[in-house]
């Protein structure tokens, strides 16, 4: 089997880090992590603005919003397999240069395609980061426990910079501009670089063969076109093309798996998706962000459409989901000891179940108080779900192929992210546009912005008018869609909780 070398050398090699050492280590890996997962969430607060700014169509909205995360998601198995190969340390500290150096573009755009091309290249940098931080982690602590100490602090950075990403971009936003939600990664990578450098050891895997560059052609382009493919059906009366990229995308992805199986070094070990407790994890970290990517793009364009509030204000309002995903990932080890990984995660999932249906149940018009609680729910869940996932993830693969179990647990993340505010935000445009009058003009019913814009050119009456419908229709469909997203939910609990034996626990996690 191969093993993790230290170009620091043998003895190097031998002795783990220090105590103080390791969580040191974590800090910096944890300070690239929340940038980089704030990301993912820090835009939807500040579309309005951008909105306003640059007039993108409702397509050109989502893809600005999700091309992010199908990018990143698309590239984790190729990065992850590049860490592996030619050095984690190496890997993390050029992608988060790369992220850097995205931000910059992405802030100074002056048009929508610029800042599609922006948010691509950040999803290239982030693909290059995430996989090595979780990859890292598993090299850095040696100790079962100790590891699983520490990855219950990286689920919980890695929620809570998705849940305040809102919270950050409206107080920019306010302050200085949506310009300024990349302007603030900058200083952000330019310290975790410095301080990489000096703290980091360097891990990968001795004796590895070189990067099969088809396998990686094959993984990028069959994520990306299964999402998009999944994006554009989800809209509703899909054309021919639409049905072609997502069968292609299928195609591509069966095809990279029957190489895989016949590579001596694949990119991604398929097999270990033969164990079902490894499948249930990533199935329950795929739908748990699935759930916080679509309830965050939703509920911030609810707050600011609907009841008016400022950026800032809005992102005040989704505190209670970062709190409780930070209280649930740092619980989850100590449950995980207590109770074993499918208590843990059945109680991550009805986290996830009851809140969607909480929010289902509300009475319209929806208040606040049900969001709050909604929130609440949904972090709690998320925090439980994600950890767990992550130390069954990270349990199953040795050392030296941390990269795979990296990219796995980092692609049914951020995809889940991708895909829920692609499906579920499709899925709710389309609810929205029906619930709205037949008589309104074709951009309010493209989206409550459209109405929003139509309803200020419009004398006083009949524009205040339009935009009560806009925002009944907005919250109907805010109602069905936490009706599908409880169903999702519920789905996969059923089948996490069949795929997960009752007495299995994670190295780390129990006995």
């Amino acid at each position: 089997m191969a093993r993790a070398v230290n170009p620091a050398g043998p003895a190097a090699e031998r002795r783990p880090p220090s105590g103080s050492g390791r969580w040191a280590m974590l800090a910096v890996l944890c300070a690239s992590l929340l940038v980089v997962a704030m990301d993912a969430t820090i835009l939807n607060v500040a579309l309005p603005s951008l909105i306003d700014d640059m007039r993108p169509t409702a397509l050109q909205q989502l893809w600005i919003i999700d091309i992010y995360g199908l990018v990143l998601g698309g590239l984790l198995v190729t990065t992850g397999a590049i860490g592996d190969r030619y050095g984690r340390k190496r890997l993390f500290l050029a992608g988060f240069v790369l992220f850097g150096a995205a931000s910059v573009v992405a802030a100074t755009a002056t048009g929508p395609a610029t800042l599609i091309a922006g948010r691509v290249l950040l999803g290239v940098g982030g693909a290059m980061v995430m996989p090595s931080t979780l990859s890292l982690i598993r090299n850095i602590f040696t100790d079962p426990r100790e590891r699983t100490r520490a990855i219950g602090i990286w689920a919980a950075v890695a929620g809570a910079g998705a849940a305040i990403g809102p919270l950050v971009g409206g107080l920019l936003v306010e302050q200085y501009g949506w310009s300024a939600a990349f302007w603030v990664n900058v200083p952000v990578v330019v310290v975790t670089v410095v301080a990489g450098l000096r703290l980091l050891p360097e891990y990968k895997a001795a004796g590895a063969h070189a990067l099969d560059w088809p396998s990686a052609a094959l993984s990028v382009v069959g994520v990306v076109a299964l999402a998009w493919g999944v994006k554009h059906v989800a809209r509703g009366a899909p054309a021919l093309s639409d049905l072609a990229v997502l069968a292609f995308g299928l195609l591509a992805l069966v095809t990279f798996t029957l190489r895989q199986l016949r590579l001596p070094d694949p990119l991604l070990d398929v097999r270990l998706f033969r164990s079902r407790p490894f499948t249930a994890a990533a199935l329950v970290t795929l739908m748990a962000m699935l759930a916080a990517g679509a309830a965050l793009f939703l509920v911030s364009l609810w707050f600011q459409y609907v009841h008016g509030y400022s950026p800032f204000e809005a992102g005040l309002r989704t505190l209670p989901v970062a709190a409780a995903m930070l209280v649930g990932s740092l619980l989850a080890p100590r449950l995980l000891h207590g109770l074993g990984v499918r208590a843990v995660m059945g109680i991550g999932l009805a986290g996830l179940l009851a809140g969607f249906l909480l929010l289902a149940l509300a009475p319209e018009p929806t208040s606040y108080g049900y969001v709050a609680a909604f929130l609440a729910a949904l972090g709690l869940g998320d925090g439980l779900a994600v950890t767990s996932a992550a130390a069954v993830l990270v349990s199953a693969v040795p050392a030296a192929r941390a990269g795979q179990a990296g990219a796995v647990s980092e692609t049914s993340y951020e995809l889940g992210v991708g895909l829920g505010v692609a499906l579920l935000g499709s899925i709710h445009g389309a609810l929205y546009a029906a619930a709205m009058p037949r008589t309104a003009p074709a951009l309010a019913h493209e989206s409550i912005g459209g109405a929003k814009e139509v309803a200020e050119a419009l004398p006083g009456p009949a524009g205040a008018r339009l935009l009560d419908a806009a925002r009944h229709a907005f919250d109907s469909a805010l109602t069905t869609t936490s009706y599908v997203s409880a169903g999702i939910v519920a789905v996969v609990t059923v089948l996490v909780l069949w795929m997960v034996p009752r007495d299995f626990r994670a190295p780390g996690g129990g006995h």
